[in-house]
């Protein structure tokens, strides 16, 4: 292909010595999906002014939406901003739940410097038959693999599940042996999207299943562990989108302390889509409706890109532990 690119010309970094720093440190990699400019913007502004490492991700269907060729020059100029911010904080781009082999291929192509291969929803063996064949294609360019095993519940773009299904920690050291992949997302009652429990009134969210980490942990001593579906659903800006018109009764999310457990642990990498979707729609809203005869993207988008800066700090600083570790 003659259009193909290595990460490393994009200024890109892998995951490889970013999760053995985590590791040793007690803290987990922010891995930030975006979908658009000011989300982007966001992410590397809050990172390079926290000190922090970084994953940036996309889903197929962000890809998409970007266009595979733009997205490659946001990632150079998410580099270079960086950069002229003063800040060296090594960036990684991300595929988020590739489900082919052939999408994980063109992102390795095309400059992607890791790329997750979920193959949950397959019978094991043919989850770690393509998990193991993504893995000897991206390793011959230095590129990180992300396997899964365990299915979570919940709808985000277009991964969708209507069942959780824990991790069964006696498949982990069988499936990370045969498939040599970097790390492994891992199902513990985390869930996709603004929804991720259904409570009744009164009852409190249930805590994630630290006993299966655990478990896991020591069975794979010191090997990376993904938490997907880690969004909080700050309440604050629920609050806010039903303030300005919207409808998100009952969405509620992951509490904060039981990240900064998981942080702590072997979990090293953080996924985080949710709550930035939530902040733009909030301060989008509050905008337009503060000032209804506005039509400028540039104010009601930036007021949004201004408040997603704040949430990422806080992340950073206070919930993964990743501020200052760059």
């Amino acid at each position: 292909m003659g259009n193909t690119v290595h990460f490393s010309e994009l200024g890109l970094a892998n995951t490889r010595e970013m999760f053995a720093k985590a590791m040793a440190g007690g803290y987990a990699i922010p891995a930030y999906n975006f979908n658009n400019l000011e989300q982007l913007q966001a992410i590397i502004t809050a990172c390079a002014e926290t000190a922090s490492p970084v994953i940036i991700q996309v889903s197929k269907g962000a890809r998409d939406y970007a266009n595979q060729t733009m997205l490659r020059y946001m990632a150079m100029g998410a580099v270079a901003m960086a950069r002229e911010m003063g800040s060296n904080i090594p960036i990684c781009l991300h595929l988020d739940h590739g489900d082919s082999f052939e999408l994980c291929q063109s992102c390795i192509d095309s400059g992607f410097s890791s790329v997750m291969i979920d193959g949950s929803h397959l019978p094991y063996e043919e989850n770690v038959a393509l998990t193991r064949r993504v893995v000897e294609y991206a390793h011959r360019f230095d590129v990180c693999v992300e396997g899964e095993l365990g299915v979570l519940a919940g709808i985000e773009d277009e991964v969708s599940a209507e069942h959780s299904t824990y991790t069964r920690p006696e498949e982990v050291e069988d499936f990370v042996k045969k498939t040599g992949v970097d790390s492994l997302a891992i199902s513990i009652g985390t869930s996709h999207g603004a929804y991720k429990f259904k409570l009744k009134e009164g009852e409190s969210v249930p805590p994630l299943r630290f006993d299966i980490l655990e478990e896991i942990e020591r069975r794979i001593p010191g090997f990376p562990i993904v938490l997907h579906g880690a969004s909080s659903v700050v309440q604050d800006y629920v609050a806010l989108i039903n303030q300005y018109g919207g409808r998100m009764d009952g969405a509620v999310g992951v509490p904060e302390d039981q990240l900064r457990r998981a942080a702590s642990s072997a979990v090293c990498k953080i996924n985080i889509d949710s709550d930035g979707r939530l902040v733009v729609t909030a301060k989008v809203r509050e905008y337009l409706a503060q000032h209804p005869g506005e039509f400028d993207p540039r104010k009601y988008l930036g007021a949004a890109r201004k408040e997603l800066v704040k949430l990422i700090k806080h992340k950073n600083i206070n919930v993964l532990g990743s501020a200052g570790r760059a």
